[in-house]
């Protein structure tokens, strides 16, 4: 199910809906403002089973999965520029004064002619021809699930102390990439022996220095360069451009995710650069451990392209229950050359943060990870199975009811059980107060299973009567829609209307 359901995660591209006329429609229901303690039937609970996102403890069924998985929109959205704790999600500043001081130190040596300095990313308003050409040749598949899943089903699980060295860690390390691409490989094998592909909106973006993310991935193009400095005067005598392509992706059932970083060169000019490689290694910041790093040095040019590839594990305690921990990969690399003094000092690049859990209400023994700052989109379609149940909900929204896409009006997930049917009690009691007319029954927004339901949110809610089968279904999506997503409590969620 975890193949499939990747593959259906990158079927939908978002787009924001266009803002409505606030508006109730016909059979709509809106209660807004309400004391709860002065409503009598605030604490009633439904004595119908109208929906089937009320026991979130119960495992999904495969149907409900399918439906939530295929109920997954949204594209890739731009990420915040710091990670959870605060850092600046990028490379170290004050490159200028260690370049001066690595110059001034390489001065003294006997003999030396070159040194190295390699730049920090470097913002990008737009690409010029040459990195236009760079990324032209890129292949760049629409949907990367399959090649994600075949990468992280066959994951090694050797740890960091015995992974491939690489130059970072010994400077004359010249070994080829860890896992040969072998005709009778496995599909693992063979993704793992080559640099994986980026998605298509990766390299469609461009090259703007920003973190684009997905729930399961994240993608970007940074700009940077290396300088060969003369050592007796201190004047650059030559350097290559190139760009930085940082892919990095986990899934809803593995403790394990990856990430990679590729260098495309540009352009390059004058002395002391040609035979350049770059090598690198990975760290793990966070609730997280390296245990497999791979990027042994390689040269870089118009036609050969550096990469490494990591393997983080989540170093949550999961003998435990409900545990949650965010971490981020580090990538570094640095340049080497037979004519300089020294490698260059080390280039260093984070992932965005991945929260690992096995705190997911219906399968709370299943480990999986998310990229935490991507908010998961349910969607449903006024021309789809459930059209009156999203007609409901884009009337309710258009009214100003929180959840729309395209906002930041979130709804967040409510787990309790209790809660939860206090929440439908209020939007909607028992048939005895309120009745259903036949083939009918009620749907309340936002969602009872939010903290934003009608007892728990502020008050403001909308009811409809609906087709009673698409009720439920559209239930049973979302439902699926939680558990495909990893929606956790107190996770932030929208609803997209097409």
């Amino acid at each position: 199910m975890g193949a499939v359901t990747l593959g259906l995660l990158s079927s939908h591209l978002g787009i924001a809906q266009a803002a409505g006329e606030p508006e109730t429609g016909v059979g709509t229901s809106l209660t807004t403002g309400v004391a709860l303690t002065d409503d009598p039937v605030a604490d009633e609970a439904s004595t119908e089973s109208e929906a089937e996102d009320s026991d979130p403890d119960a495992a999904p069924s495969a149907e409900e999965l399918a439906l939530g998985a295929d109920s997954t929109a949204g594209g890739p959205e731009a990420a915040p520029e710091t990670a959870e704790d605060g850092e600046r999600v990028g490379l170290d500043p004050g490159r200028k004064a260690a370049c001066d001081e690595r110059v001034k130190d390489a001065a003294g040596i006997p003999g030396a002619q070159f040194a190295s300095c390699a730049s920090a990313l470097e913002p990008a308003v737009e690409l010029n021809a040459e990195e236009e050409t760079a990324l032209a040749h890129i292949e760049s598949p629409t949907d990367t699930s399959e090649t994600e899943s075949a990468v992280l089903a066959g994951a090694p699980d050797t740890d960091e102390t015995a992974s491939h060295a690489s130059a970072a860690d010994a400077p004359e390390e010249t070994a080829s990439p860890a896992v040969p691409a072998d005709e009778s490989a496995d599909a693992a094998a063979v993704a793992r022996a080559k640099p994986w592909k980026e998605p298509k909106w990766c390299i469609d973006a461009g090259v703007d220095s920003t973190w684009y993310i997905e729930r399961m991935r994240g993608c970007g193009i940074w700009r940077a360069e290396v300088n060969a400095v003369d050592v007796r005067t201190g004047r650059k005598v030559g350097g290559i451009k190139y760009l930085v392509i940082s892919y990095s992706f986990s899934a809803r059932d593995s403790k394990t995710w990856a990430y990679q970083v590729r260098l495309l060169e540009s352009s390059r000019w004058g002395r002391a650069v040609n035979g350049t490689k770059a090598s690198g290694s990975a760290s793990c910041v966070g609730k997280c451990k390296v245990v497999n790093k791979s990027f042994p040095a390689q040269a870089i040019s118009k036609s050969a392209e550096p990469y490494g590839q990591f393997f983080m594990d989540t170093t949550i305690n999961t003998a435990a229950a409900k545990q949650r921990g965010t971490g981020r990969s580090v990538a570094s690399w640095t340049f080497s050359n037979p004519e300089w003094v020294a490698p260059s000092e080390p280039t260093r690049h984070s992932t965005v943060d991945v929260r690992c859990d096995n705190a997911l209400p219906g399968a709370s023994s299943q480990v999986g990870c998310v990229t935490l700052q991507a908010v998961p989109v349910i969607s449903y379609s006024l021309t789809g199975p459930w059209p009156e149940v999203a007609k409901h909900i884009k009337d309710a929204q258009a009214t100003g009811l929180p959840g729309r896409y395209g906002t930041t009006n979130y709804l967040t997930r409510l787990t309790d059980r209790k809660k939860i049917r206090e929440n439908r009690g209020k939007a909607c009691p028992s048939a005895a107060t309120l009745p259903r007319p036949p083939g009918k029954s009620c749907d309340e927004y936002p969602f009872a299973s939010t903290w934003q339901g009608a007892k728990y949110g502020s008050g403001e809610f909308s009811r409809r009567m609906v087709n009673a089968k698409q009720n439920t279904d559209a239930g049973k999506a979302l439902k699926g829609f939680y558990t495909y997503s990893r929606v956790l409590e107190g996770d932030r969620l929208l609803v997209w209307i097409r």
